[in-house]
């Protein structure tokens, strides 16, 4: 095994100039607010959620003056370090938007984000931005009998929420093979609705294009309190019309946020672009994302230059909300993620894990992402997504574009628009829950893979019914 200190950083970040100099993504270059200013939308966060949101208002009214607040730099937090799923699915529990809705709604809401898999990458094509984009569907793939059963009910039940054979279908194990060549690999199915993408050229792009249509960006502007019709930092503040808190992960460090909304890490590897004999061994000659179906699940991505990104959830919380902004990964974790990779595909072993990194993403108490907006006020908001949020993201801001506009569309009329999430419980409640919870579904992944029954582990029933998943 060949493995040298990995880089601390999100392998998206690491770009080689024309001139062959490396640098680190994100750079920052964009000045800092200084001084009181107005603006007719403050928008707090420079990530997907905020820049969508901005590109779609000034797509629709290139004469709105609109600031963007970002207290590190663009594409900081999750926009630039996630997996690169520009997945079509829905996110977290349709069971619970149902209720509210009816069937119906789901359903609704479930068309609405496959059809933004193809609205994104038309976008990244008017707008020019070379985002390694690819339409390339999802794998899933079970490795033991218990997971083939979850898998093979998941994809009946998914049915029930509007997708057809032609979304998701169970695949033999020959049939997955001529696909990818997994170890251990029992069952799988396909869903052709997601796209691999760059994810910090995509943020990056998106940046620019807010600013080439009159956004403005200001980085190094830490906000401390969002109110209506004003957003304060240390330095300066914004006054507007409309507020939009855009923050996901990052929003429990606000005031009377700790409970909102949990902070949960997830971490990533990066190997070495490799070469033509290991992919011969793997096979993958398609850009799918990957995923399995173990309870602590791993997500994986065949990157535009030939590497493998694998990513899973480490160590998911920690007390009180903390978490370590730049994103080093535990040993542990690293060697975890490590393992994983080895264990699924043996070709590997040789090869230099060049980068390690971890991200917070933002998960709201049942599990089910959602955007709100209050005309009177003027404050609205979107997040939540669970890990999820490449794409939902997209449909979340535009949607919050329509809704400070007054347009009425059939995305306002979405379920999840004004969704209200119950809190989290107080500490250390909420440490010891989520610990226990993640202890649990790996207890139960071990149970199963050392099982030949095709029945979900009890612990991880227990678990479900505690968590609410």
């Amino acid at each position: 095994m060949r493995i040298q200190s990995p880089v601390a950083a999100p392998l998206w970040w690491d770009h080689k100039s024309d001139s062959g100099i490396h640098f680190q993504l994100p750079q920052t270059s964009r000045e800092k607010l200084e001084s009181d200013i107005e603006s007719d939308i403050a928008i707090v966060g420079a990530g997907y959620t905020g820049l969508w949101t901005a590109y779609w208002l000034l797509k629709s009214n290139p004469s709105l003056s609109i600031i963007i607040l970002e207290a590190k730099s663009v594409g900081f937090g999750a926009s630039g370090r996630n997996a690169g799923w520009l997945a079509g699915a829905i996110d977290g529990r349709p069971e619970v938007l149902a209720k509210k809705s009816g069937v119906a709604g789901v359903i609704a809401l479930y068309k609405a984000l496959k059809a933004s898999v193809d609205e994104v990458l038309q976008v990244l094509q008017a707008e020019q931005i070379d985002a390694d984009a690819i339409k390339s569907g999802t794998l899933q793939v079970a490795t033991s009998e218990a997971q083939a059963a979850r898998l093979r009910l998941s994809v009946a039940g998914q049915g029930d929420w509007g997708a057809t054979e032609d979304d998701l279908r169970m695949l033999t194990v020959s049939e997955l093979g001529s696909r990818i060549r997994i170890r251990g690999a029992v069952a799988g199915a396909f869903t052709p609705n997601c796209a691999r993408v760059h994810p910090a050229k995509l943020v990056h792009g998106l940046a620019a294009s807010v600013e080439k249509y009159g956004g403005k960006i200001l980085e190094n502007s830490a906000v401390m309190t969002i109110e209506p019709h004003l957003v304060s930092t240390e330095s300066g503040s914004v006054r507007a019309k409309f507020v939009i808190q855009a923050t996901e992960g990052f929003s429990s460090k606000l005031p009377n946020q700790s409970r909102t909304i949990l902070p949960m890490n997830s971490s990533m590897i990066s190997t070495e672009p490799l070469p033509r004999t290991v992919w011969d061994q793997i096979g993958w000659t398609g850009a799918e994302t990957l995923t399995d179906e173990a309870h602590s699940y791993i997500y994986l991505q065949r990157s535009a230059d030939n590497r493998i990104l694998l990513g899973g959830r480490g160590v998911p919380y920690r007390y009180a909300n903390s978490f370590d902004p730049s994103g080093r990964v535990p040993v542990a974790t690293t060697n975890s993620l490590i393992h994983m990779l080895h264990k699924y595909f043996p070709a590997t072993t040789d090869s230099q894990i060049t980068h390690s990194w971890a991200g917070i993403l933002g998960a709201p108490r049942d599990f089910t992402p959602g955007l709100t907006f209050n005309p009177r006020t003027g404050m609205g908001s979107a997040g939540g997504y669970t890990g999820q949020g490449v794409l939902a993201s997209y449909l979340a801001a535009r949607t919050l574009s329509d809704l400070i506009i007054g347009q009425d569309t059939d995305r306002t009329r979405l379920p999840w628009v004004n969704h209200s999430s119950p809190r989290w419980e107080p500490e250390p409640l909420r440490w010891l829950g989520v610990r226990s919870l993640y202890l649990a579904y790996r207890a139960a992944d071990r149970l199963e893979t050392n099982s030949q029954s095709s029945r979900t582990s009890w612990i991880a029933h227990l678990a479900n019914k505690i968590s609410g998943r």
